[in-house]
């Protein structure tokens, strides 16, 4: 398509800066919406798209201000519009988008580095000609891109077909405030995956609204549980929240003796009161890479026990016979009882039974750990695992511990490779609910939960993806969110929501973000490194849509029902008194 037909002519450049040009509308009819021979032009309304004429490039450039001399203001009124419209000659402010070859205008170039001149002649930009270039943004593999139409363009309506390795390749933010579209979204996003390619998703869902996407789902704490063999020793000192000094040494002993009581088939507690040490260390040199898995697969039961054994002294008898260990040191043991006490909790605790398994739980509850491991390996067509957070109370910090432990269990498998043939994109719904999160000691000492941190600075080049979804980006660790390398970003209004966004992203100028408030429902701007202008989109609707919906007052039907309802309740409280 040629792209500088004079039946396309709108305007002039008359002013030209780094970034933004002027141009000068000879009428404001040029500025309406217009169709010629079947193509839709958008015209030079706020937020078209427009086309500039140079000498050997084209510049494609996005309207951001209309205004009219203040000569001509004076003269609007609706008799002028009506009769003439000709006498208007507004002027307007563009960004300057990217550049293409005159002679070959399908072939672009994502930056500017070669100016229009004063005079240039400004053409409307059909909606073909923008398709054309949305598909050659994020185009690394020629012919083998994957696209999927997400939305169309609010400026024109043209189709947003995207490359999937564009959105997703460097990690992707859903982010909006609540009634934007961001669940939405998100179930687009899936659905296109799972149908353009052949990829398995694993869905984090916070609240149980996506429960009918997926036939597949797992309710944490309900149907499913993180087995505690296979929470890291960090997962546990966030549990347990030992004391640096006093404590935490102590601990780390007794996990150790309790895994060589374990090797040794032997049950209950090590004894060490007054034993030989000969026979712990050569078990523990011999096996010691099975010791020090930094995994938690010995009898948790018995901890708080072992933890009392590990209270002796160094060297037994009066004459400090380091080859045993001596009697009992009650004052090393009194350091210890606020530790054994939350252990005793812990074990105690139902909600962090029925997630962690301690002591055992019905054949009917399954290990999120092999679901998703089957999951993983499985043929059978279901590409969509959803994993629910929505029935772990608040109390106890249990949410952000557990999902800690299985973002640092998904973390351990992207490191072994094991994702590296076969990708895995993971959704993070809510994500302000897991990121940024620390648990305090007894003595108020933070330790950060960081493992979706992790994935989102390490995991990219093995093979996990990251795609996160939160209504607050400011509660986002800025570490994180430079990590996202695309951001479909809906409705924002809170400033320090904005400012994170710009920050994170190098192409969300302010020009772009002031659109951000007025965004409609379901619209929102796509900003990412392989998409070199900001663009403007209705995302369409999912096939499968969540449950986002907020419940509604009731409304009184009638006048009598009101009254009747008041008569009742004065009724009520009079024969209480």
């Amino acid at each position: 398509m040629k792209p500088f037909s004079h039946n396309y002519f709108i305007g002039y450049i008359n002013e030209v800066t780094p970034q933004y040009v002027k141009v000068h509308f000879p009428s404001s009819n040029l500025l309406h919406t217009f169709h010629h021979e079947g193509v839709n032009f958008a015209g030079g309304n706020v937020g078209n798209f427009i086309v500039i004429e140079g000498e050997e490039y084209g510049f494609l450039a996005r309207i951001t201000e209309l205004n009219l001399p203040d000569s001509e203001r004076k003269e609007i009124n609706e008799k002028a519009i009506l009769e003439d419209s000709t006498i208007f000659h507004p002027s307007g402010k563009a960004e300057l988008l990217l550049t293409f070859s005159i002679f070959d205008p399908d072939k672009i170039q994502k930056t500017v580095t070669q100016y229009p001149h004063i005079g240039a002649k400004v053409y409307a930009c059909s909606d073909e000609q923008i398709a054309k270039y949305i598909k050659e943004f994020g185009n690394k593999d020629g012919n083998n891109t994957i696209y999927a139409p997400i939305g169309k363009l609010t400026s024109n309506n043209a189709i947003c077909n995207v490359s999937l390795d564009s959105l997703f390749g460097r990690h992707c933010a859903v982010v909006g405030t609540t009634g934007g579209g961001k669940s939405w979204t998100v179930a687009k996003l899936i659905e296109q995956i799972v149908q353009y390619t052949n990829n398995k998703v694993i869905l984090i869902d916070a609240t149980g609204e996506y429960e009918f996407l997926t036939s597949k789902s797992c309710l944490l704490g309900v149907d499913s549980y993180f087995p505690y063999q296979k929470l890291s020793i960090p997962d546990l000192f966030y549990l347990l929240r030992p004391t640096g000094q006093s404590q935490r040494p102590i601990l780390l002993e007794a996990v150790r003796s309790l895994k060589i009581q374990q090797i040794q088939g032997q049950t209950g507690v090590y004894i060490k009161n007054g034993a030989l040490k000969q026979p712990y260390q050569q078990c523990y040199n011999e096996r010691i890479a099975e010791i020090e898995n930094n995994l938690c697969d010995f009898d948790i039961k018995l901890l708080a026990q072992q933890i009392k054994e590990e209270c002796v002294y160094q060297g037994a008898n009066y004459n400090k016979d380091m080859t045993k260990w001596g009697g009992y040191d009650a004052k090393t043991y009194d350091f210890q009882t606020s530790l054994i006490g939350r252990i005793t909790d812990l074990l105690n605790t139902q909600i962090f039974n029925q997630l962690l398994g301690f002591k055992g739980l019905p054949q009917t509850h399954q290990s999120i750990i092999d679901v998703i491991n089957s999951f993983i390996a499985s043929n059978t067509g279901t590409n969509i695992l959803r994993i629910s957070f929505e029935n772990i109370p608040p109390s106890f910090s249990a949410k952000e511990i557990v999902s800690n432990a299985l973002a640092n269990f998904l973390l351990k498998k992207a490191r072994l490779r094991e994702f590296v043939n076969n990708p895995i994109l993971l959704f993070l719904d809510e994500a302000h609910q897991f990121l940024n999160k620390n648990i305090r000691d007894e003595f108020f000492e933070m330790h950060s939960l960081e493992a979706f941190d992790l994935i989102a600075k390490e995991t990219r080049k093995y093979g996990l993806f990251l795609c996160l979804s939160t209504q607050m980006p400011r509660d986002i660790p800025i570490g994180v969110l430079s990590q996202m390398g695309t951001f479909i970003v809906h409705r924002l209004i809170n400033d320090l929501d904005k400012k994170a966004i710009e920050n994170a992203a190098s192409s969300a100028n302010r020009s772009v973000l002031s659109f951000l408030p007025i965004l409609g429902e379901g619209e929102a701007l796509l900003i990412g490194v392989d998409f070199p202008m900001p663009l403007m989109l209705k995302i369409d609707e999912p096939q499968r849509k969540p449950n986002s919906n907020t419940p509604r007052l009731l409304k009184v039907k009638s006048l009598s029902q009101s009254i009747e309802h008041h008569k009742s309740e004065q009724a009520r409280s009079t024969s209480k008194d």
